[in-house]
């Protein structure tokens, strides 16, 4: 009887293994697909709306403005459609999540949530950066997954090794 209990349990558990697998495929191509659209239209408006970002950034103090402002547009923008397409997504999530920890410690407010964590988890998790920061660290520890390019070059790759 034991045995059949845990034969029973094992078998539910290798299918609750496949569920999550294909869960993990889903749940990737919508963050990546969501934020990256979301970064993209991020660093669009910060290319087009160029001076009043300069004019933001020189508030916050942050060295060079007006160069800073085309970065950071350039990075969200091309690190939208990168991770739209699932490609280069490990470094294009650490450069990303570099870029939202340095937004998240520019602006007082921001900063104030960083430091009371601990404290306040909820003012961090609802601050405006948290989903692009959250997004681009699951690029970086998960990369795109296999609806990407990157899993397309892969498999390319390999089947051109094989050869």
């Amino acid at each position: 009887m034991l045995s059949m209990m845990f034969s029973f349990a094992k078998k539910i558990y290798k299918l609750l293994i496949k569920a999550g697998d294909y869960f993990q495929v889903a749940l990737l191509l919508f963050f990546r697909l969501n934020w990256g659209w979301l970064f993209f239209v991020s660093g669009k408006g910060k290319l087009i709306h160029h001076p009043d970002i300069v004019d933001f950034f020189s508030s916050l103090h942050l060295p060079f403005p007006d160069q800073t402002a085309w970065f950071v547009g350039g990075v969200e923008c091309l690190g939208g459609i990168l991770l739209m397409l699932g490609l280069a997504a490990r470094p294009v999530g650490l450069i990303l999540a570099i870029n939202m920890t340095v937004a998240y410690l520019s602006v007082a407010d921001e900063r104030a949530k960083v430091f009371n964590f601990v404290k306040d988890q909820d003012s961090f998790f609802h601050a405006d950066p948290f989903f692009f920061l959250l997004t681009s660290l699951l690029a970086f520890a998960f990369g795109a997954g296999p609806l990407s390019l990157d899993a397309l070059i892969s498999r390319f790759l390999k089947k051109k090794a094989k050869k």
